[in-house]
């Protein structure tokens, strides 16, 4: 989709900046165009982590939970990365045994997770925007001796589910994903919400 790169980049750079201050670790360093940031090299963890605060999509198809309903808590589920898969779930049975992460680490990815969800659950919710769940992939970054987990990839449109609010219109990629058009002019409200001016 013509453009949307663009405005992921900014709604992503956004986001990160504001983690980077609150003191949550990412490999995020600065934006360096429409298209490019500049990122610390990190070893990617073969995991996706989802966190689910409503019931939407694989969720409510799974469990049977009409989309929309409010879920008691925030859960955190993990996916293996890998494409020709198509990212199974996984238990942290599996995340341990095949050593993907060490128990440690999924403490520290639990704890990240958690903050992240605080932090983005209410700068969406100030403009007006409920965060639905959202998908985050994190990394080692190694630093002489020491080692610890940032995150990485990116936060923006193509990785949250994003409702309005007042009218749960949908302002995330399920606008591509269910065939519903307006793509592009929803990302663009989401930046424009959150202050992003942008770019021609």
């Amino acid at each position: 989709v013509d453009g949307k790169g663009v405005l992921n980049n900014r709604i992503s750079e956004h986001i990160f900046t504001h983690l980077n201050q609150i003191g949550i670790p990412t490999h995020f360093i600065r934006r360096l165009n429409m298209r490019e940031q500049l990122i610390r090299e990190v070893e990617i963890i073969p995991l996706e982590v989802v966190v689910r605060n409503v019931a939407a999509g694989s969720l409510s198809q799974r469990l049977g939970i009409p989309e929309g309903e409010l879920l008691p808590r925030s859960i955190i589920e993990f996916y293996y990365k890998k494409d020709e898969l198509d990212d199974p779930m996984v238990s942290e049975e599996h995340i341990t045994a095949f050593g993907w992460a060490s128990p440690p680490e999924i403490d520290d990815i639990m704890s990240l997770a958690v903050r992240i969800n605080d932090f983005l659950s209410g700068l969406f919710l100030g403009v007006g925007i409920r965060l639905v769940d959202f998908k985050i992939e994190l990394g080692r970054l190694f630093e002489g001796d020491m080692m610890r987990i940032v995150l990485a990839d990116e936060i923006s449109p193509d990785s949250c589910r994003l409702w309005d609010i007042k009218t749960d219109e949908k302002m995330d990629k399920d606008r591509f994903r269910r065939d519903m058009g307006g793509l592009l002019e929803a990302y663009r409200e989401v930046a424009n919400r959150l202050g992003i001016m942008n770019e021609n």
